[in-house]
């Protein structure tokens, strides 16, 4: 065959480095969100990207912003007035057991409690620990509790049992970047008497629309709905730039004489 004309071999690979460059800039986008950094009067950590905290009632809640993700993890954040139940012995003491409790739907829960230990986080001494079905059934619970001059604090995320791997490595991070600190003034935290784990009203349910104890998931789709949306023009996109892969090999191709 004839030697193709360069004004189309010039073409096609104009048409090649647009999708290159394409390719390239959508990747980048497509890259995940950094975390930012969430700071109240008592606890500052890095929250996994898209999640988005607000103040629900007497404690701080933590949540994906994506619609498909809501119901899969939650972090709450509790604070209370230093009493004699408020130590780290006494923390420790307590997670290392079972808890008991009975689920909404009136049915008797015991926590299978998977460890419980003293570890040091950004130089302050906390008590972690993981239990599986002590707050929402289904949901692995880790605890970090501490006390810090006059306070006891408490940070938890639960997480659904199918979707721990998938968390674990953000959580880590939110591990790592904790630290503990006393803000002077007023403080949103419950009084001294009590205990701290059964003071913190962790949400026994999660629904997409708004988080609150006892309320069950309101229907949804796993799928986000703008994702699902999306996909078609995705594959559009990656179709297109494979023909301009192939149109190119196919010129060069004739262009050699093969």
């Amino acid at each position: 065959m004839g030697r193709i004309d360069p004004y189309m071999g010039m073409l096609a690979r104009s048409i090649f480095n647009s999708f290159a460059w394409l390719a390239i800039a959508t990747l980048i986008g497509a890259s995940p969100a950094m975390a930012s950094r969430f700071a109240n009067q008592f606890v500052e950590f890095e929250v996994p990207p898209q999640w988005q905290c607000a103040l629900e009632g007497a404690e701080w809640v933590c949540q994906s912003q994506n619609e498909g993700k809501k119901r899969e993890a939650i972090i709450v954040l509790a604070a209370k007035l230093k009493g004699d139940q408020d130590s780290l012995d006494q923390y420790l003491a307590f997670l290392k057991g079972a808890k008991a409790f009975t689920s909404v739907q009136g049915k008797p829960v015991k926590s299978d409690p998977k460890f419980a230990k003293t570890v040091s986080i950004n130089g302050h001494p906390w008590v972690d620990a993981l239990h599986l079905e002590s707050e929402i059934p289904g949901f692995y619970t880790r605890y970090l509790a501490t006390v810090k001059q006059d306070i006891g604090v408490l940070v938890t995320y639960s997480i659904n049992k199918a979707k721990y791997s998938e968390y674990q490595s953000e959580f880590d991070n939110l591990i790592r970047t904790l630290k503990v600190f006393r803000k002077g003034g007023g403080i949103n935290a419950a009084p001294a008497a009590g205990n701290l784990f059964q003071q913190a009203q962790i949400p026994t349910q999660i629904s997409n629309d708004s988080i609150f104890p006892g309320v069950a998931p309101q229907g949804g789709s796993d799928v986000p709905a703008q994702a699902a949306k999306s996909e078609p023009n995705e594959n559009l996109f990656y179709l297109g730039l494979a023909g301009a892969v192939v149109l190119v090999l196919i010129l060069r191709r004739r262009n050699s004489g093969g």
